[in-house]
């Protein structure tokens, strides 16, 4: 897998500070100690929850969203792709995982305000979500730099590269997404990130990270041991 040098590690727990699944993980993470539980503020009692469901990925397919593979599925979603957006999932595991996916990514500074805007204002709810918008739209401004206002940053460098149910029921969800990618010296780095979903108005919508920022929601690890690995590692 190719990765484009930057000096800070890319990884979609990550969307750290704001910034892209860029997730982008602040330097801090590459010091953290092993094996940190990311942090998320409980929106859902753990009895709503159930045990970690199977999920299929027959009929799933892999395709590059600005350089980021994500999953989609004629059976459950994203069923509106318009105007680089997604929603329309169904009221499964597998709809749970692919709305999760779909969108933390697009709640992202990488892509624009024409994206991130409506992508949480519409599917991003809780405490933190108006904190999460006036975040994304100040790291925006910070790194557009000369660009055209609106214009997306650049493509994504990142994989995502598996998950791990932290509980599932039809009216709620929780799951740790597992991201990848390159690090100082080209060296591929790993973090996670806990995605809370709540079923509202005939979709999943993403619970807010704490204090609106993808950081307080991630953690890096060094493995994929005990989660379960995206086919071809996620595209």
């Amino acid at each position: 897998m190719a990765w484009s040098r930057r000096g800070r590690v890319v990884a979609l727990a990550v969307i750290g500070g704001g910034a892209l699944f860029a997730l982008v993980v602040p330097p801090v993470f590459r010091t953290e100690p092993k094996h940190t539980t990311p942090a998320a503020r409980s929106t859902t009692q753990a009895s709503q929850l159930s045990d970690a469901p199977q999920v299929s990925f027959t009929g799933m397919s892999w395709r590059d969203y600005h350089g980021v593979g994500l999953p989609y599925s004629a059976a459950d979603g994203p069923r509106d792709t318009g105007g680089d957006l997604a929603a329309g999932f169904t009221q499964t595991p597998q709809g749970a995982l692919l709305a999760a996916v779909h969108i933390a990514v697009r709640a992202n500074v990488q892509w624009g305000p024409t994206v991130f805007e409506p992508t949480i204002d519409r599917q991003v709810i809780g405490p933190d979500a108006g904190a999460l918008a006036d975040a994304t739209s100040r790291a925006y401004e910070r790194q557009r730099g000369k660009r055209p206002v609106g214009a997306a940053l650049g493509r994504g460098y990142v994989v995502l590269e598996g998950f791990r149910w932290q509980g599932y029921s039809p009216e709620a969800a929780s799951l740790d997404l597992v991201s990848a990618g390159p690090g100082d010296s080209d060296v591929t780095v790993r973090a996670v990130t806990r995605l809370q979903l709540h079923w509202r108005d005939g979709d999943w919508r993403v619970v807010a990270p704490p204090g609106g920022t993808w950081a307080g929601a991630a953690a890096p690890i060094e493995s994929l041991d005990g989660y379960v690995r995206f086919p071809g590692g996620g595209g």
